[in-house]
């Protein structure tokens, strides 16, 4: 019944749009992608698409962008990546079995990760907002080479609009307000953007706010799992005790609201025709992020919580960016970063019906510099590149009883002493343009990670050791080559390897605990390494686009959760729960492969269909337990559309899809959190989805998307919160 009434939709909506297309004389003609005009920034200079071997998606469009709840978001309606979610306020990304610290995030050319960046799930790509991106790079595959450690599984490289300049005599002023509602989560959003432009001088600045209530799921369940996500008790305070109260809607995810500000300040100076400066100034902070998942979980008939949330997510990020291009000298072209960055973060937690409330406070500041030159000399391009990251941090925490007032001492989060972690690196990228059609690319980095964090109150923890030292090298390295054709057939050949140091999360957690389980430090652990070759091939032409990537990566020295002894003990009581010990163990060797298909159709100049479609399996051995499955491996995904594109409106009709995740598949162990799944693994889904953006007038556009037209329920995989239900979203954008 489903898929008829699916099909008599698509039915319908292509009699709507083929009536529309045949009236309507303002249609765009059919556009050609040709190699040539794709243009990457994977290594940090421009770089046209067919002369570089590794696999790379490009988001840039307003639609692909802007008009999405936020930057994750935006990477889940993509189909190119899966995305993982602990609390709406959230999305963790995964490239290829790879999440959280194993993959590199980058913002205008400015390391994200940071030394308490853990390997579980993570959630600050939230901080860089959506609606001042440019574009988005998807780099896949290890890409240390360019990028240093934890670029284990490859790279998410964000860009935000840049300073107009004045194209003529006068000052030019021109900007934007977006207005956006939503109704699954009661999304109230604004932006607005306002660019001064004179010949020399550019001021670009972004003010975003947004408020989302409480998450509503879809309400049409497998009929299997009748009750799978369901919110039907919640807990309140009243006076001095912890009442569970009944939820007049099971759908509503109560304790999933949060409010977040962003604020974007750029200033450009164009000091000569090939030489600019840019001060770029960013602010993102939220308010109090509930922890959902951990609020829905249960202890038989009672909350185990009756609070988790993260206090306020701040990130403050100052960065100086010089670009000088076409110099006189060995190298033509030279850019460098200097940044600084000051971001805090807090846990806060307190058990059902218990009096202690437990605070729990990080700070990081980190300073960083990039140099990258370029050599240009015959067929030969030669890139010079140095990098430098210093990472301060700062760990509290104490206990308030909330009916007395009283403070008393518990452990912090991360070594309580001074801690630090440095990041070094000089690197050499060489590309031979042996001909118009083939290109080789070729590179070495050597990196040096040291790490220092000091334990100076160890009467709580008991632990044997007061410090925790590391100084790790690395060389990684990576070749391809590629052959571009005259009629725009890409195929390419890579080589590469991948590094991550353990960080202060790693190496300097004091304890981490789900119910029953309780982590420890074990400060013997070391790098990990990972190895990748992989072939992909890509057809651009006027009607019919593909491309096909197939890979395989060996994890070597892989850091995985398991059983430890702690002085000797196997458990311990830990906040009044007896607790197995676990750490983090360089245990394993993993291997992990997959392949990703993509497809458009162009049909006349109107109409295309388009679909990517994402594989990935992964397992890991040690000598004892054999072969397990690797965590945070998705199951099959992807998108399919159907596309109408014309000047003064276009539409889409999707399906965004998940395949099953079987419990065989899960690691129980790991971070796939069976927990929140039902007890055979994470269902298949589908949703239908509807969007259409029209063109009022010269100057405002405005967006209608119906998502999860079924009302279906699902999760995504290692997910401890439902995704929207049927859900109405409308953006309206005013340019000036």
């Amino acid at each position: 019944m489903c898929r008829k009434i699916i099909f008599s939709s698509i039915v319908m909506l292509l009699n709507v749009l083929g009536l529309s297309a045949q009236q309507n004389s303002d249609t765009t003609k059919a556009k050609t992608t040709l190699l040539d005009d794709v243009v990457v920034y994977s290594s940090r200079f421009a770089e046209k698409f067919k002369r570089v071997a590794q696999t790379i998606d490009v988001l840039k469009t307003k639609e692909q962008l802007n008009f999405q709840l936020n930057t994750a978001d935006a990477l889940i309606n993509s189909g190119k990546l899966f995305v993982q979610k602990s609390q709406q306020g959230g999305g963790s990304p995964v490239i290829r079995g790879f999440e959280a610290s194993r993959i590199l995030m980058v913002v205008d050319g400015v390391r994200m990760n940071n030394a308490i960046y853990r390997a579980g799930h993570l959630q600050n790509i939230i901080t860089v907002d959506n609606m001042v991106l440019d574009r988005m790079e998807i780099l896949y595959g290890p890409s240390s080479t360019l990028f240093g450690s934890d670029a284990l599984g490859g790279v998410i490289s964000l860009s935000t609009k840049e300073p107009i300049l004045s194209s003529t005599y006068k000052t030019h002023f021109s900007g934007a307000a977006t207005l956006r509602y939503s109704s699954a989560m009661q999304e109230k959003r604004g932006n607005i953007q306002l660019n001064i432009g004179g010949q020399k001088w550019a001021s670009f600045t972004s003010v975003s706010y947004g408020s989302f209530g409480d998450l509503i799921q879809g309400s049409n369940r497998r009929p299997e799992y009748p009750n799978f996500g369901k919110r039907n008790i919640y807990v309140e305070r009243v006076g001095n005790i912890d009442i569970v109260v009944p939820n007049s809607n099971p759908n509503k995810q109560i304790g999933s609201g949060y409010k977040q500000v962003d604020i974007t300040q750029k200033f450009l100076f164009q000091a000569s025709k090939n030489v600019q400066h840019v001060l770029n100034l960013q602010f993102s902070n939220t308010n109090d992020i509930p922890r959902y998942d951990r609020l829905s979980e249960m202890n038989g008939t009672v909350p185990v919580f009756a609070e988790w949330y993260y206090g306020p997510q701040i990130r403050n990020m100052a960065a100086y960016h010089l670009t000088a291009k076409d110099q006189v000298g060995f190298f033509k072209d030279i850019k460098i970063t200097a940044s600084f960055q000051d971001l805090e973060e807090s846990r806060i937690s307190r058990r059902f019906q218990s009096t202690n409330k437990d605070f729990r406070w990080e700070r990081i500041n980190v300073f960083g510099l990039n140099i990258d030159a370029k050599h240009y000399y015959g067929k030969h391009e030669l890139h010079i590149g140095a990098e430098s990251y210093s990472n301060y941090v700062k760990s509290t925490a104490e206990r308030v009883q909330i009916v007395s007032g009283a403070k008393s001492r518990i452990t912090t989060r991360y070594s309580d002493g001074p801690t630090t972690m440095a990041t070094h690196a000089i690197f050499a990228q060489h590309t031979y343009k042996i001909s118009d059609q083939l290109t080789i690319n070729d590179g070495l980095r050597f990196n040096l990670v040291q790490l220092n964090a000091q334990f100076v109150d160890t009467a709580l923890t008991r632990f044997p050791f007061t410090k925790a030292e590391q100084s790790n090298q690395s060389i990684t390295g990576n070749f391809g080559i590629v052959y571009a054709t005259k009629n725009n057939l890409r195929a390419a050949f890579v080589m590469s390897t991948g590094f991550r140091s353990p960080n202060v999360d790693d190496l300097a957690k004091v304890f981490d605990s789900r119910t029953g389980l309780v982590v420890v430090p074990n400060t013997s652990i070391k790098p990990e390494y990972t190895y990748n070759i992989e072939f992909n091939l890509n057809k651009y032409s006027k009607s019919f686009n593909y491309g096909v990537a197939v890979f395989y990566t060996a994890f070597d020295n892989a850091l995985v959760l398991d059983r430890y002894l702690f002085n000797g003990q196997d458990s311990i009581f830990y906040s009044g729960i007896k607790s197995a010990v676990f750490a983090l163990q360089n245990k394993a060797k993993a291997g992990l492969y997959g392949l990703s298909l993509n497809a458009s159709v162009q049909m006349g100049q109107t109409f295309s269909v388009e679909g990517v479609i994402n594989f990935t399996k992964g397992q890991f051995r040690d000598a004892i337990n054999g072969k397990t499955p690797l965590d945070h491996i998705p199951p099959t995904y992807g998108r399919f559309a159907l596309k109408r594109q014309g000047l003064k409106w276009n539409a889409d009709l999707s399906v965004l899809f998940n395949g099953w995740k079987r419990l065989a598949a899960y690691n129980l162990n790991g971070e796939d959190n069976l927990q929140y799944a039902t007890p055979d693994g994470m269902p298949a889904w589908y949703t239908l989805n509807f969007r259409s953006s029209f063109q009022l007038k010269k100057q405002v556009q405005l967006q209608i998307n119906l998502e999860n037209i079924f009302d279906l329920n699902y999760r995504y995989f290692a997910s401890g919160i439902s995704a929207p239900g049927r859900n109405l979203s409308l953006s309206l954008r005013a340019a000036f």
